[in-house]
């Protein structure tokens, strides 16, 4: 029996639990590619301030004018910043033609353009959160250039 919304629980279980997340990404690209751009944190928090995002470059402009109260609190910071670099390679992918995920060996998402330049999308974010620089959607232009 095929239950959809139960595989991506059980697949969401076994990247947590440790199981590679480049061998989860070898087996279903599509389903990695979907818990990747889930985002729970930065979504939430940008709710919060009356921010939908939208999975659009306009809403990378929007997280890039918010106030960084994120930075107040160093336990949610790296998660945030995770989740903003994610956040970044969702928008990425869905509208750069020819952009898609890729894992590195050590499990490390990353863009790949069709350039064949990598993003390290997760890096990105942290540095976004913590320093307030490269701004997403400088990330995404040079991105979306390439």
């Amino acid at each position: 029996m095929n239950i959809p919304f139960l595989d991506k629980l059980l697949k969401r279980d076994q990247v947590r639990r440790g199981r590679p997340l480049a061998a989860a990404f070898e087996d279903d690209p599509a389903g990695v590619a979907e818990l990747l751009s889930e985002c729970e944190l930065l979504r939430s928090q940008a709710s919060a301030v009356g921010l939908e995002l939208d999975d659009t470059p306009a809403s990378l402009v929007a997280l890039d004018q918010l106030l960084p109260l994120w930075r107040d609190d160093p336990e949610a910071l790296p998660w945030l910043g995770n989740d903003a670099g994610l956040y970044l390679g969702t928008v990425v992918v869905r509208t750069v033609p020819g952009a898609a995920w890729h894992v590195w060996p050590g499990g490390s998402p990353a863009v790949r353009l069709p350039s064949g330049r990598e993003i390290p999308v997760v890096e990105a974010g942290l540095d976004w959160a913590v320093q307030g620089a490269p701004e997403l959607s400088q990330m995404y232009a040079e991105a979306a250039e390439a």
